[in-house]
């Protein structure tokens, strides 16, 4: 089974990974403990292809602590192409490029050592 850290540790490398239940079929992303919708532990790996359109966005111009030299910055919630929704920060396109059905690819996003989710130009 992937773990949460797994997924993370497969991000920094550059490659996605969601989970399939071998119950229902359902994709989820990050990996769960229990299937969100049949309440099984039956998952398996399923690498994603990391291409996906921006659904929505916002650009933060007032940042949490730890974040404020960042501003402004985009997060979007990314339709990727398996399905399945994620969140990440908006990286390498001008903030007024950015719109509703704009192609993007993964790329991990190293700050402080750890790993977060960003995308960038398809």
């Amino acid at each position: 089974m992937i773990t949460l850290r797994h997924f993370f540790e497969q991000a920094r490398e550059g490659q996605l990974t969601a989970v399939r239940c071998g119950g229902c079929g359902t994709l989820a992303v990050p990996p769960k403990q229990f299937c969100p919708t049949c309440a099984q532990r039956r998952w398996e790996p399923v690498p994603l292809s990391g291409e996906g359109t921006i659904a929505s966005y916002t650009i933060i111009r007032v940042a949490p602590r730890g974040h404020a030299p960042d501003v402004p910055y985009a997060i979007a919630a990314v339709q990727m192409k398996e399905g399945v929704s994620m969140l990440g920060r908006v990286v390498d396109v001008p903030l007024d490029r950015i719109a509703v059905g704009l192609p993007v690819r993964f790329r991990p996003l190293m700050k402080n050592g750890q790993t977060a989710l960003a995308f960038g130009p398809a």
